[in-house]
């Protein structure tokens, strides 16, 4: 397996030991975080709402756990019952971190983020990136926006929301269960407690299962798409066959595996999170063969493909009964923020 870029730590999923220093600063992290936590629960650091329906979509672990499939369902679901939803991002990694931005489906990523362009891409709905995520849930509002999804913001207290929803790695769940560094917790368990909504990814056969008060999330995904155009081809076209498979994300094994359930001979090419491609990445060293890369990663591969280039677009499916208790909720929120009771 190709690994290349930095990796998350093998104490933080297994049975390494933790390193006294990690174990240190983790403790250090624990005691800010939660000082930071109590400020804005007593009021002394104070919340700001944009006046319209705020959900945020988030978790408490460090790495991904299928926060941005979550966040294209739910802005699709809302679209369909008649609001007119806005996504709002820090951005993770881009260049222009202190500069707000509008971000289009042929946004540069470098400029905007991988996941923000991805979202802007699959929904067409207005996504805005900002450090400042209370600035870009205002600036969505008023833009014609009634509802704001923040994507990967349950940490960012400063925006009040009205409703929260965290998404679990059925798989990996919280890891070893500690803070960061030690582990993968941004946050400690007892705080996903107070979320309105549980979500966990289920996407295969080895994705875990759900416990009380869980809904289960399946990724989907049944064709690969030519980055160049062209027509789409079936997954299942590719079983029998080897392909290099690509994957820059919080679990490229994930990936791996939901095309190995199609019966495809996987070369497997694990990249860190947010990885940025060059051409080299893809000088795999062996006869050419088809390459399926994710979606995320897609976005920042246009200039380097050529037609053995495909993404692999997913899709979230989640229970009928889950978006019935979501958007009567919604449905109370939208109410009460016309009659003017902002949080």
């Amino acid at each position: 397996m190709s690994r290349r870029g930095s990796h998350l730590p093998e104490y933080w999923y297994g049975d390494a030991p933790v390193p006294m220093t990690a174990r240190l600063l983790s403790a250090l992290y624990g005691a800010l975080t939660g000082l930071r936590r109590s400020l804005y629960a007593k009021g002394w650091l104070r919340r700001r709402h944009p006046g319209v329906p705020v959900v945020v979509v988030g978790n408490i672990t460090a790495g991904g756990a299928g926060k941005t499939p979550m966040t294209i369902a739910l802005v699709e679901r809302l679209r369909e019952q008649g609001w007119t939803p806005g996504v709002a991002s820090r951005g993770y990694g881009r260049d222009e971190a202190k500069q707000a931005l509008w971000v289009e489906a042929d946004t540069d990523p470098s400029r905007a983020g991988d996941e923000p362009v991805l979202i802007a891409h699959r929904t067409g709905a207005k996504v805005r990136v900002d450090r400042d995520r209370v600035a870009a849930a205002k600036a969505l509002a008023a833009a014609g926006c009634d509802i704001v999804i923040c994507d990967d913001g349950l940490q960012h207290y400063r925006l009040a929301r009205d409703l929260e929803i965290e998404v679990v790695d059925g798989r990996r769940r919280y890891g070893n269960g500690q803070l960061l560094p030690a582990g993968p917790l941004r946050e400690l368990p007892e705080r996903a407690a107070s979320c309105d909504f549980r979500v966990v990814n289920i996407a295969n056969a080895n994705g875990g299962d759900t416990g009380f008060g869980e809904w289960p999330m399946r990724l989907i995904a049944d064709q690969a798409l030519p980055l160049l155009g062209g027509r789409p081809r079936r997954l299942n076209a590719f079983s029998g066959q080897r392909v290099h498979a690509v994957a820059g994300i919080g679990d490229p094994e994930r990936f791996f595996a939901m095309l190995r359930g199609f019966g495809i001979a996987v070369v497997p090419h694990a990249f860190a999170d947010h990885h940025r491609y060059s051409a080299e990445d893809f000088e795999f060293g062996s006869r050419e063969l088809p390459v399926l890369m994710t979606e995320k990663d897609a976005v920042k591969c246009m200039a380097l493909a050529n037609d053995r280039h495909y993404s692999v677009p997913v899709r979230a499916e989640l229970p009928e009964a889950f978006w019935v208790a979501l958007l009567d909720r919604l449905s109370g929120l939208r109410r009460a923020h016309r009659n003017g009771n902002d949080t």
